[in-house]
């Protein structure tokens, strides 16, 4: 069953240096306060697991918490390169950064195959890519059944799976609205899952559906809760506000020189601490 904490402390119990930890959340719900805690506290030699990791990576790797990212994309969306990820990769800065690059379809299957404790995922992919020749991790096997030839990755389960979601209820069963990734595989994938949330309510069942898109994970896949208002921003939650589009090209600027993130990282993300306190009632 999931308990209700802090943000902080949801992250010092859970979180430590040399673990996998996948932040999933596609377009929207991306776990930005999450992941600004883990900087805060300094956990290092981290493995990034994210089907499109974007400036949420950047900022993590820029600040040498990660030793490898697994990933399917790599970008800032609608403004060009992640600066961080660049440097770390072709200069070694703050630290070297391996890279693991997969396509979308074997990220997701790869999850898929993790939530059903597999050890890998197989899968039609990867025909006419030279991916094949730079991951080690891409195999092909035969199919007993039909002799086709099919592509073989690694199943992924993270030690630990961080997911922001609009609300979950006393029960500590989570529901997502709006587009859904990957997060329910990522989530019973993973040993430990923490999920921030916009609000707590009494009763999933009472609020009517905001979109055709509803997911719930129940209370018993889920470790942590945090109640973390505005906890995906500066990217968007369905229903409660919007995508800080001028922020994301904004980035592209902080963190094209290495002083001026470092700043920022100081600023905005190291003399602000999360510090909200459980929502009461909560427990």
């Amino acid at each position: 069953m999931a308990t209700f904490t802090t943000l902080s402390d949801a992250i010092r119990d859970n979180v430590s240096n040399g673990q996998s930890i996948a932040m999933e959340g596609f377009t929207h719900l991306i776990p930005f306060a999450a992941a600004h805690e883990v900087i805060r506290q300094g956990v290092e030699d981290l493995t990034l697991i994210r089907m499109t990791p974007d400036i949420i990576y950047d900022q993590l790797v820029g600040v040498g918490a990660a030793r490898k990212m697994v990933f399917s994309y790599a970008g800032n969306p609608g403004a060009g390169l992640l600066h961080r990820v660049r440097d770390a990769v072709e200069n070694g800065w703050p630290r070297a950064l391996e890279l693991e690059e997969h396509s979308h379809a074997a990220m997701a299957n790869a999850y898929h195959a993790g939530a059903a404790n597999l050890p890998s995922a197989v899968f039609r992919g990867y025909r006419g890519t030279d991916l094949t020749n730079v991951n080690r991790n891409i195999k092909s096997v035969i199919c007993p059944f039909t002799n086709e030839k099919l592509a073989c990755v690694p199943a992924i389960r993270p030690d630990v799976t961080i997911i922001h979601a609009q609300r979950a209820d006393r029960n500590g069963n989570v529901q997502i609205d709006g587009i859904v990734g990957v997060q329910k595989e990522a989530v019973l994938a993973a040993k430990v899952a923490i999920v921030t949330v916009e609000e707590i309510v009494d009763d999933l069942r009472a609020l009517p559906n905001r979109n055709a898109n509803t997911c719930i994970l129940p209370g018993w896949c889920v470790t942590a809760i945090c109640h973390v208002p505005k906890g995906a921003a500066p990217s968007y939650a369905t229903g409660y506000y919007p995508r800080d589009n001028d922020f994301y090209l904004e980035w592209s600027r902080i963190s094209s020189d290495r002083d001026r993130f470092l700043a920022w990282i100081e600023e905005h993300v190291l003399a602000h601490p999360f510090d909200a306190s459980v929502q009461e009632g909560a427990r």
